[in-house]
C-alpha cells in the first residue's frame, strides 16, 4: 500500500473545474476549457505523498521549468499559455500557477538517460541492457553512457511505480511515426539540458518528459529539467562506482530510511512527518538548483 499520507482537499475557485490531484500539482479546467496546474510544496518518497511539505517548492518547480521552456523554445513549444493567477484563487498560487493548452496526452514517461543509475543500473547489471538497448561492459553506478538514450515506461497511478518498457512496445502502442518523433524530442531537450548544465557545474544524469499534441503539433508538458523529473548531481564531485550526491529529495530519502525516522519502507505504515532540519536542507537543495542552473538569485 502507498499514495497519500492525507490526501488534501482541494481548492474551490468560482470558474474551475476541479479535475486531479496528483503528487505535487492539483489540476483544473477554466471555462476558456484551458488547464490550470497549481505545484504545490507536497514531497514524494517512496511511493508515499508525505504529511511535511517543502516550503517554496511549487514555486521554484514552477519557476525553473518556465526558465527551462524559454531555453528550449527552438527545439519544442511548450503548452503554457500565461502564469496569470485566475480570479478568486488564494494568493498562495501566485508563481505557483501555469495556464496551459489542453493536449492529447502521449501515454508514455519519455525518459533519457546520459549516465547509468537507478533502475537502469538495476536491469544493466542483469542484462547488460537498458530498455533493451544493448550497453558495454564495464560500466558502473554513475558512468556516462557512450551517448544518450531514450528508455521510455509506461505512467503509472499514484502509489504505483512506472514499468521500464522497450522502443518497440512503445512503437506498437502509439504507432511508429510518433514514437519516432517522441524519442527525437526526447533526446534533443536532454542533450540541450545536459549541455547548459553541464556549463553551470552540474550533471544531467537522466531525466522524464511528457508530450502531447495540439492538433498535429507536438508539444512539451507539464515540469521539465526540474529536480523532481531529473537527476542533478554535482559535476566537480561526481565519481563513477558509487551513489552521486544530488539535487532533489535525498535528504528526504536518507532520512526515512535511517534508524532515526522509524519507518519500515517496507511496511505498508505510512512514513512520518519529516524533522525541520531536514526540511530546511531540502528546501536548500531545491533553491541551489534553480539558483545555479538559471544563474538568478531566488526571492
Amino acid at each position: 500500500m502507498s499514495g497519500f499520507v492525507e490526501k488534501p482537499e482541494p481548492v474551490q475557485v468560482p470558474g474551475l473545474v476541479h479535475l486531479h490531484t496528483g503528487k505535487v500539482r492539483d489540476l483544473y479546467r477554466d471555462e476558456a476549457g484551458d488547464l490550470v496546474m497549481v505545484a504545490s510544496d507536497r514531497m514524494s518518497a517512496y511511493d508515499w505523498v508525505l504529511p511535511s511539505e517543502i516550503p517554496d517548492k511549487g514555486r521554484v518547480l514552477t519557476q525553473l521549468s518556465l526558465w527551462w521552456f524559454d531555453q528550449l523554445a527552438d527545439l519544442v513549444p511548450n503548452h503554457v499559455i500565461s502564469t496569470e493567477v485566475p480570479a478568486g484563487a488564494p494568493a498562495d498560487w501566485a508563481g505557483r500557477t501555469m495556464v496551459c493548452r489542453s493536449l492529447r496526452m502521449a501515454p508514455v514517461e519519455c525518459v533519457a538517460r546520459g549516465y547509468l543509475t537507478g533502475s537502469g543500473l538495476a536491469e544493466y547489471r542483469e542484462t547488460r541492457t537498458v530498455c533493451g538497448l544493448a550497453l558495454p561492459e564495464g560500466l558502473e553506478d554513475g558512468s556516462e553512457l557512450p551517448a544518450p538514450i531514450f528508455t521510455p515506461a509506461t505512467k503509472a497511478a499514484v502509489g504505483e511505480h512506472d514499468e521500464n518498457v522497450s522502443y518497440e512496445e512503445v512503437a506498437r502502442q502509439v504507432g511508429a511515426e510518433t514514437a519516432a518523433q517522441l524519442r527525437q524530442a526526447t533526446l534533443a531537450v536532454y542533450t540541450r539540458g545536459r549541455d547548459v548544465a553541464r556549463e553551470r557545474g552540474i550533471v544531467l544524469a537522466d531525466t522524464k518528459f511528457e508530450f502531447g499534441y495540439d492538433g498535429e503539433e507536438l508539444v512539451i508538458a507539464d515540469e521539465v529539467l526540474t529536480p523532481d523529473s531529473s537527476r542533478f548531481w554535482p559535476a566537480d564531485t561526481w565519481q563513477p562506482g558509487r551513489a552521486q550526491p544530488s539535487y532533489d529529495k535525498q535528504y528526504v530519502r536518507d532520512w526515512l530510511t535511517s534508524p532515526a525516522s522509524g519507518w519500515d519502507r517496507r511496511s505498508e505504515q505510512p512514513p512520518p512527518a519529516l524533522p525541520e532540519d531536514v526540511v530546511a536542507r531540502t528546501r536548500a537543495k531545491y533553491i541551489e538548483a534553480y539558483e545555479r542552473l538559471t544563474g538568478l538569485t531566488w526571492s
